[in-house]
C-alpha cells in the first residue's frame, strides 16, 4: 500500500503541473491578441527620390490677406524651386470644404500633404489616414496631436510676448486699452495666454473693449468695429492703445483711427507684409511696432521639411522659428517692402 502511493504521487504532480501550464497559457495573450490591442503605427517612410513627378498637396483655411499671400509665395517659390507639382486648395474659412480637401489629396496619392491653419478636431482623422498610408504631412500654425506629424510655428507665445512688453511699456503700464481677439485658432489662443498673463502684470491697464472676427474681408470689419468704439470713447485720452495680434486686426483699427483723427492711440501687432509696412511707416501712423516672422519664409520651410521627409531624412517632431520685434522707429523715411527689410532689422530674413 505504501508502495502504491510513492508511485502515484510524481503521477499527481505531474497532472498538477500540467494544468498549472495551462492556466498560464490560457491567461497571457495570444500573438494576435496582441497584435490587435496594440496601438497603429504610422508607416515607416522608407524614402523615395524626389523628382519632376513628386505631388505635394497644401490644404490652407484661407489664402485671404496680404500675410497669407506672401506665405503661399513662400510655398510656390520653393516648390518651383525643388521641381516639383504643387497643388494649394483654399478652403475659404470652411471647416468642411478643409476636411474634404485633404481627403482628396490623400485618395490622389500625393507624396506630401502641408496643412495651414484650421481645426485640430476637424483634420486630424484624415490626418491620420494619410499617416497610416505613408503620406508625410507637415502642419503650420495648427495643432495636430498625431504621431508622425511635424509642426511648425512661429512661435506665437514670443510673438505676443515681445508686442505686449513695448505695448506696455509704451503706455507706462497704465491706461485703457482695446483687444482685437477672435477665438478657435491655435495661434490666436497662443497669443490670448500670454495677453491674459501680462494683463495679470500690469494691473494699471484696463481693456474696455474687445472685438474680432475672421471673414472674406477681416480688416473692413475690424475697420467698422472700432469706428464704433471710437464713437463710444470719443475724447482723446480715452484708449491709450490696441493690442491687435493679427495684421488684418492691425490693418482695420489703424484705419479707423486715421479717420477719426485719433492718431494719439497707439496700435501694436503680430504679422507683417508690404501692406502693413507702408501703413507703419505713413505719417503720423498710429502703428508703433509689430512682432513677426517672414511668412514667405515659413512657406518655404514647410516645403523644404516636407521634401525631406519624403526622401526618407529624419526632421524634427517641432519647428519653431525665432519672432523679430519691428518698430516703427526702425523703419527709413522711405517706403520699403518686406525683401528690403532685413537692411534695418537684424536677421529678419532668418530661415533657420
Amino acid at each position: 500500500m505504501k508502495k502504491s502511493k510513492k508511485m502515484l504521487w510524481p503521477l499527481t504532480l505531474l497532472v498538477l503541473l500540467i494544468f498549472a501550464l495551462a492556466a498560464c497559457t490560457k491567461e497571457q495573450p495570444s500573438l494576435n491578441e496582441k497584435a490587435q490591442a496594440a496601438p497603429a503605427k504610422p508607416v515607416q517612410q522608407e524614402g523615395k527620390k524626389v523628382t519632376k513627378d513628386t505631388k505635394i498637396a497644401l490644404i490652407s483655411e484661407f489664402t485671404s490677406g496680404t500675410h497669407a499671400a506672401q506665405y503661399i509665395t513662400g510655398v510656390t517659390k520653393a516648390a518651383k524651386k525643388a521641381g516639383v507639382q504643387l497643388s494649394v486648395s483654399d478652403s475659404n474659412n470652411d471647416q468642411s470644404k478643409m476636411a474634404a480637401y485633404l481627403d482628396t489629396a490623400i485618395n490622389q496619392n500625393v507624396d506630401g500633404i502641408m496643412i495651414d491653419h484650421g481645426r485640430a478636431e476637424t483634420l486630424e482623422p484624415g490626418v491620420k489616414r494619410a499617416i497610416a498610408k505613408g503620406i508625410p504631412v507637415i502642419a503650420t500654425d495648427v495643432e495636430l496631436k498625431v504621431e508622425g506629424v511635424t509642426t511648425i510655428d512661429q512661435d506665437d507665445y514670443m510673438l505676443a510676448l515681445q508686442g505686449l512688453k513695448q505695448m506696455m511699456q509704451d503706455i507706462n503700464g497704465k491706461g485703457n486699452i482695446v483687444y482685437a481677439f477672435v477665438g478657435g485658432f491655435a495661434p490666436m489662443e497662443k497669443r490670448d495666454n500670454i495677453y491674459k498673463i501680462m494683463m495679470n502684470r500690469y494691473p494699471d491697464v484696463k481693456q474696455i473693449a474687445t472685438f474680432g472676427s475672421a471673414t472674406d474681408n477681416t480688416s473692413l470689419d475690424t475697420q467698422n468695429k472700432m469706428a464704433a468704439v471710437l464713437k463710444q470713447y470719443p475724447n482723446k485720452g480715452d484708449i491709450a492703445a490696441v493690442w491687435a495680434p493679427w495684421d488684418e486686426f492691425a490693418k482695420g483699427v489703424t484705419r479707423a483711427i486715421k479717420e477719426a483723427g485719433r492718431d494719439e492711440i497707439k496700435v501694436y501687432g503680430v504679422d507683417l507684409s508690404d501692406e502693413d509696412l507702408q501703413m507703419m511707416q505713413a505719417k503720423n501712423s498710429p502703428w508703433k511696432a509689430s512682432a513677426a516672422v517672414n511668412p514667405a519664409s515659413v512657406g518655404e520651410k514647410q516645403v523644404d521639411l516636407l521634401l525631406k521627409k519624403i526622401s526618407g531624412q529624419e526632421i524634427p517632431r517641432y519647428y519653431s522659428f525665432d519672432p523679430v520685434l519691428v518698430k516703427q522707429t526702425d523703419l527709413p523715411n522711405q517706403t520699403i517692402n518686406m525683401d528690403q527689410l532685413s537692411q534695418y532689422v537684424e536677421e529678419w530674413d532668418k530661415k533657420e
